[in-house]
């Protein structure tokens, strides 16, 4: 096997490594982190899933999907599911999903709860909005 297609160090992908990290979870937020999975690859067919951020406090890492740039990162918190959009400042946000992180300059976050319900279709138009901006040709950086 050549250097350019060495596996991540588990040798599992990073599909394999969120699975993982879902099943860790092992009660309701593995299941919550399963269904936003699936409506993040459901709105943005061409997302990236990426494991980062690896270290002694978090060994498995955290899952985070791309499209030209960090669209959102999962986090399993104590008592919540935490989708935090690095640019979400900048998302539309009509349905005002974002719960947590509002003072931030420029991320956004939403924390699902145990009976919370998704509302998948404002989700989604959170998902394309990010993805918008980090697929527009005039974007700042």
């Amino acid at each position: 096997m050549n250097a350019s297609t060495k596996p991540a160090p588990t040798g599992k992908s990073a599909s394999q490594e969120i699975d993982a990290i879902i099943k860790e979870a092992g009660d309701w937020r593995g299941k919550k982190l399963s269904q936003l999975r699936t409506l993040i690859k459901k709105a943005d067919p061409a997302v990236v899933e990426e494991v980062k951020w690896k270290k002694p406090s978090r060994p498995m890492g955290v899952p985070v999907w791309s499209h030209d740039g960090i669209i959102c990162v999962a986090d399993t918190l104590k008592n919540a599911v935490r989708l935090t959009f690095p640019k979400g400042a900048q998302v539309r946000d009509p349905k005002k999903l974002f719960n947590t992180r509002l003072d931030s300059n420029t991320v956004r976050a939403i924390d699902f709860h145990e009976d919370d319900t998704v509302d998948e279709a404002a989700l989604k138009a959170l998902i394309l909005d990010a993805v918008r901006l980090n697929t527009s040709k005039d974007r700042k950086r």
